[in-house]
């Protein structure tokens, strides 16, 4: 088997959080019941896939150190009831299983049938884990729990579910990657005093929980608004944006969130290119969109940190041995 050891040391090495229950199950549960795909990407911390549509969209099971990290903002004990909302092959249900224990219990939820099947096919001998399929993560399942104490989305939603964010009783809490699918923001929620208090953990880039969002297809206006907009932070955040260009993409924005709601994507809907909305607003806006479009590549293709990769030591470590994160 691969060094699992050495991987944790990478991790606790680059800071990630790893307590000595999250170390045991990391060390115990092997990621290659999980999945039939190649697992050396795992090792040197990187997500690796567990299944793939017939339409190209592929679910992972998330790279180590974020798998670590939402361990660790779980804040897990023996005994906790805990709710997954995204099936990540079923490796995190049964990390978490294996934290909270005999007495404890885990319900893994998601709205891929296929996703749910391949967690049912690898959990068949976890008697504390429960899987069942979502029609949709903004549906509630039928005779569930009422309350809710621990409850991690594993995927990328854009706001809680009602069903979700009403049932977590006091001093319960939430964790989510919250935002659109160009970027979120890691959340955490716990109910003080009958509030949900939000704690933002930073950002972070996950997949859709719900598989079919994944699937390739052309970007929508409120999605290349999404985008337009985090490029317009980013720009700004280093200082590489003009008053004037802020502005232009400001308006395009405006414009792209005014086209109606059943306008197809470019490429679809029987409307030639060159005279679909979207594209004919991004042509007018083009004097400002195209010298940042590099910075708006960069957002379509992030460089992700891997802690846990084995030249991590190498590169983030001076001459005297002091570790720079």
């Amino acid at each position: 088997m691969t060094d699992i050891a050495g991987l944790l040391r990478r991790l606790e090495k680059g800071g990630i959080p790893m307590t000595a229950s999250i170390r045991e199950a990391m060390l115990n549960v092997e990621i290659e019941d999980f999945t039939d795909y190649e697992t050396e990407p795992f090792y040197v911390d990187r997500p690796v896939p567990f299944m793939e549509t017939d339409a190209g969209a592929v679910k992972t099971i998330s790279a180590p150190h974020m798998v670590a990290t939402l361990l660790h903002h779980m804040e897990l004990n023996s005994g906790d009831d805990v709710v997954i909302v995204g099936a990540k092959g079923g490796y995190i249900a049964a990390l978490i299983a294996t934290i909270v224990g005999e007495h404890g219990f885990v319900r893994v939820l998601d709205p891929s049938q296929d996703a749910v099947l391949h967690v049912r096919q690898r959990l068949t001998h976890w008697p504390t884990v429960e899987v069942r399929e979502l029609e949709s993560v903004d549906v509630a399942p039928v005779a569930f729990p009422g309350d809710l104490h621990r409850v991690l989305v594993t995927g990328q939603i854009n706001s809680l579910p009602h069903w979700i964010s009403d049932r977590v009783i006091e001093g319960g809490f939430i964790l989510a990657p919250l935002g659109p699918k160009s970027s979120q923001q890691l959340m955490k929620m716990e109910l003080q005093d009958g509030e949900l208090m939000p704690t933002d953990l930073g950002p972070v880039a996950f997949g859709p929980v719900d598989v079919r969002r994944g699937e390739p297809g052309p970007m929508s206006a409120d999605e290349l608004a999404d985008m337009i907009e985090l490029t317009i932070q980013t720009c700004e955040d280093l200082g590489l944006i003009e008053d004037d260009e802020r502005h232009a993409m400001q308006d395009l924005v405006v414009n792209l969130r005014n086209l109606p709601d059943d306008l197809p994507p470019p490429g679809e809907g029987m409307i030639p290119m060159e005279e679909h909305p979207m594209i004919q607003l991004m042509w007018e806006a083009a004097p400002s969109f195209f010298r940042l479009w590099p910075m708006l590549q960069t957002m379509l293709h992030p460089n992700l940190a891997q802690p846990g990769a084995e030249d991590w030591d190498d590169e983030n470590e001076s001459d005297d041995g002091e570790f720079k994160p």
